[in-house]
Formats: structure tokens, sequence, C-alpha cells
């Protein structure tokens, strides 16, 4: 099997043809003007908040229109498509008045209908929400959780909706104050395999490198990754990087259009002619990363040069261990379990043998397994086996779909660690009680998964979520759904309605109109990818009585235990980034920040510099993982897994997706597949697997054997809950289902 991306006549024929005419591709300039007409009626607030905010789409951080890797003007469609719930004013009190009707609307309408304006409130079984003052809802979430005893029963989720490190900060502190540390964030739904995985590996859980060291490396790698869609401008950085000489491979079971070509809008001729991105495709199966990766570390350690003898000898432990264990493994067994011939492997092994410096980069393709730490493990252990690590355009990058996320787990607001990142224990918990003045607990909190699941068996009296709609995010729905309904009281902090609103609580519901990044008091910060803690400053905008993130929060806790309330601190954006730098010293230089562009990147531009890494004993560590057990395939069954179109998040911005013409209801199908089960694209299926069944229109695609996508969240109704990394918490967004033709 040859994996190298051929481009004949046609493919150069149908390239000369200018701003790619007759072929499915994003209409960049053709989106502009409705991007513009939909924000005509705040264009000049539209206007500051692209030239003077830090982007709050995905987690590249492009302050203003430039950034810190190239030269030149930066601007996706990901922050155009966002930049509406910036400017947008406030819905009319009188429509939640009837949640019937709201009832009716998909999630993209409850969002055009506008910003939430005022507090509201709803019991359960009334027709809809009444607009209350501030003083009563925060008033009725303190008695609440005052009358709480257990505060373990009390739960704070935030999503990674544009929020910032000031406000991911203050609510860890609140959720401790109160008594709780069941605090979590997004983070946990996505990477949170890779931060367990890389602590224990290189004793870092983020990047090692920044983003110019893909620019001059000698292979690019992306592992379960599709920045074309997640991380746009990306591609102008792999673009760069390819001219320079980086060979650019795709380990993926679909080969995704953007990632093989793609037109960049702020480069002249890819604008007209588009890029060739992606040199290599290897079509791994669903969940075959681990098998794949076995077969390419028997091969490196098996052929002259393949590995880094001296880094390995004198930097990491485990080398003969892991070699044993790939050497264990058959041929058969790893060529079934990933989908590909041991030639395939071979190849890849080559690729890695020849290059002198590499960048593995892996996104939620990865993560999003019941076996999620394992895959990024054996990311990592190749990564190792080749000295990628500690230098110059090497570097392993596990990229962040959205601004805030990175930020979470780092500022503590984590079931399972503290500020800094540190393991909630009894002795970090001693520590961060001396510093804070009050008692912090010193056990683990759930979860975000287990805080749902908690709420199932009525053991959550208060679930307080920052953003986020978990109706949306999880799977199995109607289960979820279930849950919500059986909570006491949940406090829904947002800019925007969703339907999980709109789902009876056991008692009451309470909606707080919060502001957005660029309307917080003080400015605030994120923390991109690659470590950049970046500051944005405030854009003045009033819309109803909506207050600051973190002011909401301090003001809840202020209310529930006032004779502590001077404990609490973080009163101004200044003084939380002040207390931050003290609390978290690898933030240290955020208390400088104060405008746009201002930035700080802790731990300079690469993690692990000369192979010394932050493990107790400043080596990394090799380990060999369990190869996973694979569902057998029944004769019309086949592998799913979720992917994204055009969306941030659970927010859908398109019907059809501009990359592949895929439409949301579509599931792609390998041809032969297709063929097999006398299908062609357009043709009507229904997929039913243990936890539900959608139904679809096929799309005959590039895609590994044996495997489907279909888009998410719609395709949650195909998953069942309860499987999760056991290392991380995320949930596996995959399952096993038979297709039939309606």
């Amino acid at each position: 099997m040859q994996h190298e991306i051929r481009r004949d006549w046609r493919d150069r024929l149908r390239n000369a043809v200018p701003f790619g005419i007759g072929q499915q591709k994003p209409q960049h300039f053709a989106d502009f003007p409705a991007i513009i007409l939909n924000n005509l009626d705040n264009a000049g607030y539209a206007w500051k908040v692209l030239s003077r905010g830090v982007c709050d789409g995905c987690a590249l951080g492009v302050a203003g229109f430039h950034d810190w890797t190239l030269g030149g003007m930066h601007l996706c469609m990901t922050r155009l498509n966002l930049l509406r719930l910036n400017t947008m004013p406030a819905f009319d009190e009188r429509i939640v008045e009837d949640v019937g009707w709201l009832r009716s609307l998909s999630n993209a309408q409850l969002r055009e209908l506008g910003r939430i304006p005022y507090p509201f409130i709803r019991h359960r079984g009334a027709k809809g929400f009444r607009r209350v003052p501030w003083s009563e809802a925060l008033g009725r979430i303190s008695d609440r959780i005052r009358e709480t005893a257990d505060r373990r029963r009390i739960a704070f989720y935030l999503t990674s909706r544009g929020i910032t490190n000031e406000t991911y900060y203050v609510a860890q502190k609140v959720a401790r104050y109160l008594g709780t540390n069941n605090v979590d964030n997004a983070a946990r739904l996505c990477h949170s395999p890779s931060t367990g995985a890389m602590k224990a590996t290189l004793g870092v859980g983020a990047s090692t490198c920044s983003y110019s060291d893909w620019i001059g490396t000698d292979i690019l790698v992306f592992f379960g990754s599709n920045p074309a869609n997640d991380q746009p401008v990306a591609v102008k950085y792999i673009r760069e990087a390819r001219l320079r000489g980086a060979k650019v491979v795709l380990v993926n079971p679909y080969l995704e259009p953007g990632m093989k070509r793609y037109w960049i809008p702020s480069v002249v001729r890819s604008a007209i002619f588009g890029s060739d991105i992606a040199d290599f495709w290897f079509p791994v199966t669903q969940g075959g990363d681990v098998p794949f990766l076995y077969g390419v570390i028997r091969c490196l350690t098996e052929m002259t040069g393949g590995v880094a003898t001296e880094f390995l000898r004198s930097r990491v432990t485990g080398f003969e261990e892991l070699r044993e264990a790939a050497a264990g493994c058959s041929w058969e067994e790893l060529e079934r379990g990933s989908g590909l011939p041991r030639a395939s492997m071979e190849e890849f092994a080559t690729l890695l043998a020849g290059a002198k410096t590499g960048v593995f980069v892996w996104s939620m393709g990865i993560t999003q397994h019941s076996n999620g730490a394992d895959a990024v493990q054996m990311i990592l252990n190749t990564g190792l086996l080749r000295g990628f690590v500690g230098r110059e355009k090497c570097g392993l990058m596990p990229i962040r779909g959205h601004s805030g996320v990175q930020g979470g787990a780092e500022m503590g607001a984590y079931a399972t660690a503290f500020p800094g990142g540190l393991p909630v224990n009894a002795e970090n918990a001693s520590r961060l009680s001396a510093r804070y003045g009050f008692d912090v607990p010193s056990a683990p909190g759930l979860p975000a998964v287990e805080m749902i699941e908690a709420a199932h068996r009525r053991e959550i009296d208060v679930l307080y979520s920052l953003g986020g709609n978990f109706l949306r995010a999880l799977p199995d729905p109607e289960w979820v759904e279930e849950a919500l309904s059986r909570v006491p009281l949940r406090v829904h902090q947002d800019i925007i309605l969703t339907d999980q609103m709109l789902i009876d609580s056991d008692v009451e519901t309470i909606l707080l109109p919060a502001q957005t990044r660029y309307e917080q008091e003080g400015g605030g910060t994120e923390t991109t990818t690659e470590r950049r803690i970046a500051f944005s400053p405030r854009i003045p905008r009033q819309v109803g009585l909506a207050r600051t993130e973190w002011r909401i929060l301090r003001d809840v806790a202020c209310l529930t235990d006032p004779d502590r309330a001077g404990l609490l601190g973080c009163d101004s954006g200044e003084e939380i980034r002040q207390e931050i730098a003290d609390v978290v010293p690898m933030y240290r230089g955020i208390e400088t920040l104060k405008e746009t562009g201002d930035a700080v990147q802790y731990g300079g531009p690469r993690l692990c510099e000369g192979g010394v890494f932050a493990t107790a004993d400043g080596l990394a560590h090799l380990r060999p993982v369990t190869l996973p057990v694979r569902s057998e395939r029944a004769a019309g069954c086949f592998h799913v897994s979720t992917r994204r179109g055009k969306q941030f998040n659970t927010m859908v911005y398109a019907e059809v997706d501009p990359l592949n013409g895929a439409a949301r209801d579509a599931v792609l199908m390998n041809p032969e597949d297709a063929a097999g089960l006398h299908l062609k694209t357009g043709d009507r299926v229904r997929l039913a697997g243990e936890a539900g069944s959608m139904e679809c229109a096929v799309m005959v695609a590039p895609i590994a054997a044996g495997n489907l996508q279909v888009h998410w969240p719609e395709g949650n109704v195909l998953l069942a809950r309860g499987r999760l990394d056991a290392a991380g918490g995320v949930p596996d967004y995959n399952a096993l289902v038979s297709v039939e033709k309606v």
C-alpha cells in the first residue's frame, strides 16, 4: 500500500482554476458579506473585538489580527462565525415566558434570539421563566448552597466558551471556599488523557514546543487531528512548514479534504489557487492507533539508525521494556488491530527514521476513546524513540480546539487538580489551605461525566454551569436529560439560551446573564495551545444587566458565607492576575499584562529543553501499554466515530460542511463498503447500536474500510454511556453499529 498522496494531471488541471471554482471548498470571500451584514447593527464594536481582542475561537491565540508565529494578518471563519455572539443585542424578556415554544427551536435558532439580558427563574412545571432582580437570583442560589450540609452535593462545571483564566481561577477558589472539589471544565471531555499521559511520561501536561517549531521541521505528523476545520489559521503554518521542506503526514481514518488541499484567504496565491497540505496519509482504522504505533516502534527498534540511541541511553528509561513489548506483538494482530498492513508501518517508520527533527500533533481523534491515554502514550513513546522533544523544530503537541481550555486545569478548575496542576491530595490541600486562609477539601471531586452520573442518582443538589451543554456534549442524550431533570437547583450562567436550560429541574432553574470575555472587568487572559498567556483588554459594552463571570461567582460565595468573605480577595482583574502569579509560579508574568499583544509563554519556547524532564528523576519514562481488545464486526456492522462540521463545540453554523459537502445527517462510508451493501451516495440508511439509532444519508468518501463517521452531536444517540478512558475520564465517542437501508 502506497501512502504518498499522489497528485496527477487531473489534480493539477483542477488546481489551475482560480478560487477553486467547481470544487468543494469553503467560500471564504463569498461568506464575508453575510458576516458583515449580520454584525452591521454593531459594526463599531465588531471591529474593536477583531482588532483589539484575543480570538475567542480555537486556542491558536491570535491577538487583534496578529500572532507570534508568522507575520501578516490572520483572520479565520471560526472567529468570524463567533463574532455575532459578541455583537448581538439582548432578547426580549417576553420570549422566555413560554418554554413550550422555545423547545420547538433548534439550538441555532435559540442562539439567534439574542443575548440573555437579565436573571430569570423557572419553577418545575411552570409555563416559562420570569425575570427576577439579581438580589433574588443570587439569594436563592446562596440559600440553597447554605442549606446543603454535605457540600459534596454541589458541583460547578465550566465550558471553554471564551472563559478566561481569571474566571477559571475564581471558580475553583469559590468551589473550595464553599467546601467542594466538584469543579471541572471542558478539558475533561477532550484532552484529559493527554494531560495524564504527558505528566507521567514527561512531567509536563502541555505542548512541549511552539507553533514556530512546525516551520523548519523535517516531519510534521497529525494523529486524529483536523486543523483545517478546527484551527484554520494553523493551515497557514502547515503550508509554510511544507514550503520549508517538511513532510506532512496524516494518521487518520478519513482523508480530510481540507488537510489535502486548502485555500488560505490571507495568502494571495493560496486564496486564488489553493495549497497542497498533506504529503502522506495512513488510513488507520478507528481506535487502531495503538497497534499501528506498536508496529512502527517494532520497525524502528529493528532498523539501523531507527532510534536516538544516545538520547535514549542518557535521558530516557523503559526502552528495553517497550522494545520487548513491541517485539512480542505478532504482525498479524497488529495488522488486524490497525487495519493496515505491515508494509504501512514500515513505510511510516522509514519516514520517521529519515527525519532529524519532527513534531507530533494530536487531538480528539486520539483522546476520545476508552483507551485514549494509551494512544497518547504510544505517540509519546514513538516521539521519544526519535528524540523529538526538547530541541528546536521538535515537539509533542496536544493541539487545543477552544481558546479557554488550556488554562482551565492549570488554574485548578479541575476535580482532580489544584492550581498549577498539582494533584488533589492531603499534602497539597494543606498547602493551599494555608495560602487561602480557609480549609480546602483534600479528596478529589467529581469529574464532569461523574457529575451527571451523580445527578441521575439524585446525589447532586446544586449544579452550577458556566456555559456548556451537557445535553448535547455527552453520549446518550435521553439519559442525560433525565439526569439533569433530577437536580433540585440548576444554575446556568451564560450569554445565550441552549436547550438544556429548558429541561425541568427537580425544583427550580436559574439563568444568570454573563458578560463575554471582551466585556469582562479589568480585561482577561487566555492560555494558548503553545502555553502563551495572552491578554485581551476590556472592550466596554453593557447588554441588559449582564455581569462579569468571575464577579458573579464571587458574589455567590460572599452571600453564602459572608463571615469569611474577606478571605476570598480577587476583587479586580488585576488582583486576580497577581494572585495567580503568586499561587501558580509557572504563570508569573501574567500580572504584567495590560494591552493587546501582551503575552508571556510559560516555560519558554520549548519544555524539556536539552532532555531535562520535569519528572522526579529528571528522565522521560517510556511505558508499554496493553493492546486494545477490538470488537469483532459482524457482516453489515461498522465502527462509527463522531466528527465536526461547520461548528464550534456544540454550536452548529451550517447544515452542510463546506470542506467536504457533507450534510449534518451524512454518514461517511468507504466506497468498497458501500458497494458491498449496494449503497451509493444519497441513499438513506439506519445506523443502529446498543444505545440507539439514527437515520442518515450515505456519502461515499475516502475513509478506511469498516469505518463510518457521523456528525457530533447528532451522533451521540448512537453512543453508550459509561465507557470512559480510565486515566482521564473522557467518554468514548465511538460505537459499533449495523447499517440497514431505509
